[in-house]
């Protein structure tokens, strides 16, 4: 049990993007696309608040080509996945830094 407390995240929310499959250099495939996840509260005056936060979600192999030929922009999924961080430098030279969900499974939610 334990073990997957280690770096597990859910996420259930909306595709931001056309998915669009990559070939990389080492023969795998990838896909990416970004994942908007909505939070309503009330603030302390009583009005509704809605957070929307962006998450680049990261397919790969087989997950990677079924999702960029049935996800649509727009489409309900929920995933679960791994956090993974990494850095890279930009066109500038600058060190940019990046959190992505290595999706493992994604299920289509029927929208009503």
């Amino acid at each position: 049990m334990m073990n997957t407390l280690k770096n597990n995240v859910r996420l259930l929310g909306h595709v931001g993007t056309e998915p669009n499959l990559l070939n990389l250099e080492n023969k795998s495939i990838m896909t990416k696309v970004p994942l908007a996840t909505n939070e309503r509260y009330k603030d302390a005056d009583g009005e509704i608040v809605q957070d929307t936060q962006w998450h680049t979600l990261v397919f790969f192999g087989k997950l990677a080509q079924y999702v960029a030929e049935y996800l649509k922009k727009g489409s309900e999924i929920a995933v679960e996945g791994r956090l993974k961080n990494r850095s890279y430098e930009d066109k500038n030279g600058v060190t940019r830094y990046v959190t992505e969900v290595i999706v493992n499974n994604v299920m289509f939610i029927k929208s009503k």
